[in-house]
């Protein structure tokens, strides 16, 4: 679909890039991955057409289109939520526009055998027929279930879109390039503005579309659940392997210590020839000999070893002074900003020690809470701070708060005490800060660079309570493995706000969701935690799907109602009896009235409207055809599967497989499938009452 050839980029003439080649096959999920300044988001630049190379070529099929989700972009600001979401169809809506436009001077018409009257009929048809394509029949209904999928809710559609933050305003072009499916998805850090659960919505997008994807993701767990092929660059080169992450870290080490012996070989043999250069050199008799050395070593291609697997270094913070034995109890904590409620009823006690995390959807009131414990907000109930409690802030925007006059390293030594300031430039090292960068100004750093040296600094005060609010976003892999094992052997208690799971991981007991203006606490770790809310219980399926069955009970018994209703009416038209057929459409209409998304089916409009134009009359008549054909196939799909979920259920109420958990994810997946397939039911009924 896509082949790179003998790429090369070159930044002020130092190569990024350099004599590299591969190829992007039709649903290929590959993870770019690689330190941070090793040309990850420069090689989506390329592809996305946005830069263009030093040498090489980037050869693509005709007509392949590509969706590009950088990490940082310019917003529109005056629309709304599905206004702007809207716009991914806009192709669509111009077509369907063109094609009402031909409709009315169709009918407007009376040369029905000249050629102009032909050639209008062909083009219409032929704009038709790309819509049918495109699949124009149901993009409302996929714009809401992306937006609900991101986090978004229903009362969010029509809020104007300055009213967001610039996370969420991301999530709405990631909507819009998911929605306009192209060949090819480019995105850069996706998941940096998502919570847990729009993260899981989003893997299971990608797993199953047909578009070719290729990230660039610090997520460990995101990489492996959405990717199949691993590309890593480093040193201005690429390695492919068609593996997913994990299965990569494994055989990366094992070429880098393939890489560490050729290149300690060579170091040897380069020693052992130049010795003899210098021994012989004034010698006549080994003058020949020591000419052919002195060629072989111009002549020679010297190894590299990557630094990456080199410059990691294992840090702890300072001994946390000792702080009470409850560094933060909450009784019945409340906020709110004005009618808005955030949180209310809020309870819990840490004690000296605890690693907890804070985790839920976006705007559900996780840093809320955390600007509460640090006494940057008012709140009504109680909320203590221990005795001794020493507060390390890790903040979301921490990294714009540093100085930009002073360089990477004095940024560093005005905070570092005692022994610690001889290690400074090794723990600079272990975050990507090594060599020439330590003495490069703060105001010439990334993004990404900023809150890593912002984490460094935090890494060398003397607390007791870290709070760390999203502190791996920007953080590549190395970086996160140095932050997670410092924050393991921190004797201090710890609050971490995050919704990477690979990080959290290990690192705490303790999690608080967040959600629906409550704190609710859950033991156990991070997946612990996952697997809870999926399902619990039996008992606890029953009473989840107890409303949704009712629903579904209730369309169904409205779907059988209206086929059955139809097909009487079809049994009349047939036997030529007018009177009882309208009679039956007039039944139709009635029962359908009691359904909550009503469906008119009545073929009589044809006669009612008979001084419609006859092609649109035909394409009308077309238009119903597919629909009712569309509610068919849906309908087969919805009873499958309710049979499989009812053999399900079956196996779940065996006593042996109450706590079988596979079979718990089973059949939440199941029924997450069928209320879509559901939803896609009543979307075409009401098209088809449209018409």
């Amino acid at each position: 679909m896509i082949s790179i050839e003998h790429l090369t980029i070159e930044f002020s003439a130092r190569p990024v890039l350099s004599d590299i080649s591969f190829l992007i096959n039709r649903q290929n999920r590959i993870g770019l991955v690689g330190k941070n300044g090793a040309g990850k988001t420069t090689l989506l630049r390329l592809l996305a057409g946005e830069m263009h190379p030093t040498a090489g070529n980037i050869a693509m099929q005709n007509g392949i289109s590509i969706g590009y989700l950088p990490q940082q972009m310019i917003f529109n600001t005056d629309t709304t939520v599905i206004e702007e979401t809207r716009k991914a169809f806009a192709k669509i809506t111009n077509l369907e526009q063109e094609v009402e436009q031909l409709q009315l001077e169709i009918s407007r018409r009376t040369d029905y055998e000249s050629a102009d009257y032909a050639s209008l009929i062909d083009e219409m048809t032929y704009k038709q027929e790309l819509l049918q394509l495109y699949g124009s029949s149901n993009f409302e209904g996929e714009m809401e279930k992306t937006l609900l999928g991101l986090g978004f809710l229903r009362s969010d559609f029509d809020r104007p879109c300055d009213e967001f933050s610039g996370g969420w305003r991301m999530r709405i072009e990631l909507a819009k390039i998911l929605l306009q499916r192209p060949d090819l998805l480019l995105l850069d850090e996706p998941t940096n503005h998502l919570d847990i659960e729009s993260i899981q919505w989003l893997e299971e997008f990608l797993q199953t579309t047909r578009s070719a994807v290729l990230l660039v993701s610090h997520d460990r767990a995101f990489l492996d659940n959405v990717t199949t092929r691993t590309i890593e660059i480093t040193l201005g080169r690429i390695y492919d392997y068609d593996v997913p992450y994990s299965k990569f870290v494994v055989l990366r080490q094992e070429r880098h210590d393939q890489q560490v012996r050729a290149y300690e070989n060579q170091q040897k043999m380069i020693q052992e020839t130049e010795d003899f250069i210098e021994r012989f050199r004034y010698k006549a008799t080994k003058a020949v000999q020591v000419q052919s050395r002195i060629k072989q070593l111009e002549k020679l291609e010297r190894l590299e070893v990557d630094l990456e697997d080199t410059k990691r270094l294992h840090l702890r913070f300072p001994p946390a002074p000792r702080s009470g034995d409850y560094p933060v109890i909450a009784e019945d904590v409340r906020k709110a900003f004005g009618q808005h409620l955030v949180f209310e009823g809020v309870t819990f006690t840490l004690k000296r020690g605890d690693k907890v995390a804070f985790v839920g959807k976006n705007g559900e009131g996780k840093t809320t809470l955390v600007k509460c414990i640090m006494q940057q907000l008012d709140h009504d109930g109680s909320l203590r701070i221990g005795h001794n409690v020493q507060i390390g802030y890790f903040a979301q925007n921490q990294a714009s708060l540093l100085d930009g006059e002073q360089t990477v390293f004095d940024t560093i030594d005005r905070v570092a005490t005692g022994d610690i300031r001889l290690k400074i430039r090794d723990i600079l090292g272990a975050f990507m800060f090594g060599g020439d960068i330590s003495d490069r100004k703060v105001k010439f750093l990334s993004g990404g660079e900023r809150s890593r040296l912002a984490m460094i600094r935090l890494l060398l005060q003397p607390v007791n309570l870290l709070i760390l609010d999203e502190p791996t976003n920007h953080l590549d892999m190395p970086s996160k493995d140095v932050l997670k094992e410092a924050i393991q052997n921190f004797n201090g208690t710890v609050i971490i706000v995050s919704h990477d799971r690979y990080f959290l991981d290990g690192l705490v007991d303790k999690v608080y969701e967040f959600g629906g203006g409550k704190v609710r606490e859950h033991l156990g770790g991070i997946y612990d935690f996952l697997q809870h809310k999926k399902l619990n219980s039996l008992e606890q399926l029953n009473t989840r799907s107890l409303d949704s069955d009712l629903r579904r009970n209730e369309v169904k018994s409205c779907r059988n109602e209206v086929k059955s209703c139809r097909n009487e009416v079809k049994s009349y038209r047939n036997e030529g009896n007018p009177h009882s057929a309208r009679s039956h459409d007039s039944k139709l209409l009635v029962s359908e009235s009691h359904r909550p998304h009503s469906e008119l089916v009545s073929e009589s409009d044809n006669i009612k409207n008979s001084k419609i134009d006859f092609q649109q009359q035909k394409e009308r008549k077309s238009q119903i055809n597919k629909l009712n054909k569309q509610i068919g196939e849906t309908e087969a799909q919805i009873s499958d599967l309710e049979q499989q979920q009812k053999d399900l259920e079956a196996k779940l109420s065996l006593p042996e497989n109450q706590t079988d958990t596979s079979l718990f994810e089973q059949y939440n997946k199941l029924k997450h499938t069928l209320e879509q397939k559901l939803y896609e039911w009543e979307l075409l009924q009401e098209q088809l009452s449209a018409l």
